[in-house]
């Protein structure tokens, strides 16, 4: 592990949120609780300035809190970045992935999307995404992997997301076998994300977590790993580990987050040009203040990758009381 006062080249990897608005209010989601920041997106122009100040940029999620597919500018963005050889992928929930927009995506050159899910059924979606939309975004999946078969092509990649808690492991075999349905090759199961005090919401709460559970969760992730492995499909786990390992979290292990690489590797910058320390802190910090790490809008990227207060951040990170956000994360969490 780099020390905190070693001089760190800019990052190659980088989160940018095209937006930070959002046609859902799911209820893992830091939305259902509302926004830290004004609905914004970032425009082309925008993302060609932020862009141009990482010479070495590899790979782009163009996503964090909110849906990426509502900025009208998206595909050009991801044409731009395209053109100078970084990788670009994002999440969406898939409601707008309509016949056009799949033309869109593969034309850009988009070369990885993830559908986050999270349910089997339209009874199970409705429960943690407070939406009727499922059967609506299996057609759009349907549609979108015929599409690939007609135009010949594996781009984007496509693999279904899903956001494991106590009201919705039930669903995760179905999951397995829909995707295997639809076409789709990878799944991911997503550990559950929750404020580190004791505040929650909606689902986002540590009761409602599978991590330590004891209620059989632990073999219905094993079933639906199996099932995995007899249809074909490449089931992960969100993290470093396998899916049981990584719901079971890491018992006994020295400070954790002491090991995660992301304060020395990457940056994620939210639509209104905040930097913060990875995509997961606005979801496990109540203080969202003590994660700005500046903004884009305001100072040239390279002065805030070595500013105090990225320093000072890396610096409590290697410590027995590290930042909030970080508490309880550890390694175990998947790009």
């Amino acid at each position: 592990m780099q020390t905190a006062n070693q001089n760190l080249k800019l990052p190659q990897i980088l989160y940018l949120e095209s937006t930070n608005r959002c046609n859902l209010r799911c209820k893992g989601c830091i939305l259902y609780r509302g926004s830290w920041e004004p609905a914004r997106d970032i425009s082309l122009k925008e993302c060609v300035m932020i862009t141009d100040q990482l010479p070495e940029l590899k790979q782009i999620f163009l996503h964090g809190i909110g849906e990426p597919l509502l900025n009208k500018e998206l595909s050009e963005i991801i044409r731009h970045l395209k053109g100078r050889n970084v990788y670009v992928l994002f999440n969406s929930n898939g409601i707008l992935l309509g016949r056009q927009r799949q033309y869109d995506l593969i034309q850009a050159g988009l070369d990885e999307l993830r559908i986050s899910l999270d349910a089997a059924s339209p009874q199970g979606y409705k429960q943690i995404r407070n939406s009727d939309c499922f059967e609506q975004i299996v057609k759009n999946l349907r549609s979108f992997v015929m599409l690939q078969k007609q135009q010949r092509t594996t781009h984007p990649k496509l693999s279904l997301w899903f956001l494991g808690t106590k009201d919705n492991v039930s669903e995760l075999p179905g999951f397995v076998k829909l995707a295997a349905e639809i076409g789709i090759g990878e799944v991911y199961l997503q550990r559950l994300v929750y404020f580190q005090d004791d505040i929650g919401y909606g689902v986002a709460r540590e009761t409602k977590t599978l991590q330590g559970a004891t209620d059989g969760s632990s073999a219905l992730i094993q079933e639906s790993q199996d099932m995995a492995a007899r249809l074909g499909i490449q089931f992960n786990a969100s993290g470093l580990s396998g899916a049981v390992e990584s719901l079971r979290g890491e018992p006994g292990a020295k400070l954790p987050w002491s090991r995660c690489y992301r304060p020395l590797t990457l940056m994620y910058i939210t639509a209104n040009g905040n930097v913060l320390p990875c995509c997961i802190s606005p979801f496990s910090s109540v203080d969202y203040a003590s994660i700005i790490l500046g903004n884009v809008f305001k100072d040239a990227l390279a002065e805030i990758w070595s500013g105090y207060r990225y320093r000072n951040f890396r610096k409590k990170h290697q410590t027995e009381t590290p930042p909030k956000c970080c508490r309880g994360c550890g390694v175990q969490w998947s790009l």
